[in-house]
């Protein structure tokens, strides 16, 4: 019988639903004690065992694959495949896919919830009301505002086609070329990355986490900012130095975050993040929603099959 390790969180959470199609198909399934993801030192002593994966963000680092002997497949429940070491993978001839394109439309409604957040001040207002304060606070129109989106890929994309809705001013940045049609329908204006800190009244970073985008944001990039600006991540933890974060929080170099991902997850009970009220977090939970986590479910499954050559849903 072919064996498969379920790590991925949330097709652990609906495993009773989904247990009758893998089993049909043949599959042993087993499901190991999840918190958020499978370090490498708790990978090691079981990997051997298996010939597919469903990952979440597990570390499957060369020390891992190469301990995995019978392994055929890895196949991520998601987009982001940053804790997969894809050249030992490839080298080992161990299959690695993803859903593309998931979640797009879930974690742009993120994004522009956080900007409507932050410029109309709804959290601000709601907390001082409970705390018997009636103050009439200044308020920002979006269509006021620059919006600065770092990775203009699916993700980045629908978070332009929402912005543009509420006629905000987009400018854009990508270590790759975009679309001309793309950037001419929705008036994004491509910039250097410094250009967009400075100019941007909010900061979207959209980008895969790979060695061009870690940091990708540090000391120097605040510091290139508004002081007025918010930054925005529901990309990954470690595209933001959060050392650098936490600072240019402290010293109101900038004037908020907006944060789904972090770059130790679960975010540590005494991380400093958790102090600040213009600082908004999240279990890295953005790409939240049911229907397409059904679809996600689905791709995620057709993904290990085909590479165990068994028969498609």
């Amino acid at each position: 019988m072919v064996k498969v390790l379920i790590t991925a969180p949330y097709v652990q959470e609906d495993i009773e639903q989904l247990r009758p199609i893998l089993e049909s198909k043949g599959l042993e399934i087993v499901l190991p004690p999840v918190k958020e993801r499978m370090s490498e030192e708790e990978l090691l002593p079981i990997i051997s065992e298996y010939d597919g994966v469903i990952s979440g963000d597990d570390q499957f680092t060369e020390k891992v694959l190469q301990t995995a002997k019978k392994l055929k497949v890895i196949s991520k429940w998601g987009v982001g495949t940053d804790s997969i070491d894809k050249k030992a993978a490839a080298k080992l001839g161990i299959a690695v896919c993803n859903t593309a394109g998931a979640f797009k439309e879930q974690i742009a409604n993120t994004v522009l919830g956080y900007i409507l957040c932050f410029a109309r001040k709804l959290v601000q207002m709601d907390r001082a009301m409970k705390k018997g304060i009636w103050k009439k606070v200044p308020l920002h129109s979006l269509d006021e505002m620059i919006l600065g989106v770092i990775g203009v890929g699916n993700i980045g994309k629908a978070v332009i086609e929402k912005a543009h809705a509420f006629n905000m001013r987009i400018i854009g940045n990508d270590i790759v070329n975009i679309d001309a049609d793309f950037l001419n329908r929705y008036q994004v204006e491509m910039l250097t990355k410094e250009q967009l800190l400075e100019e941007a009244d909010f900061v979207s970073l959209n980008c895969d986490l790979n060695p061009t985008s870690y940091h990708l944001i540090g000391k120097k990039e605040f510091l290139k900012m508004k002081s007025s600006a918010v930054i925005i991540n529901t990309a990954r933890g470690p595209v933001i130095d959060e050392t650098a974060l936490v600072q240019a929080l402290r010293t109101l170099t900038i004037a908020g975050a907006a944060l789904d991902v972090f770059e130790k997850e679960p975010l540590p009970q005494d991380s400093p993040l958790r102090s600040f009220e213009n600082c908004f977090l999240a279990p890295h939970n953005s790409n939240g929603g049911a229907a397409e986590r059904k679809r996600v479910h689905e791709s995620t499954i057709n993904n290990l099959l085909k590479e165990l050559k068994e028969e498609r849903l």
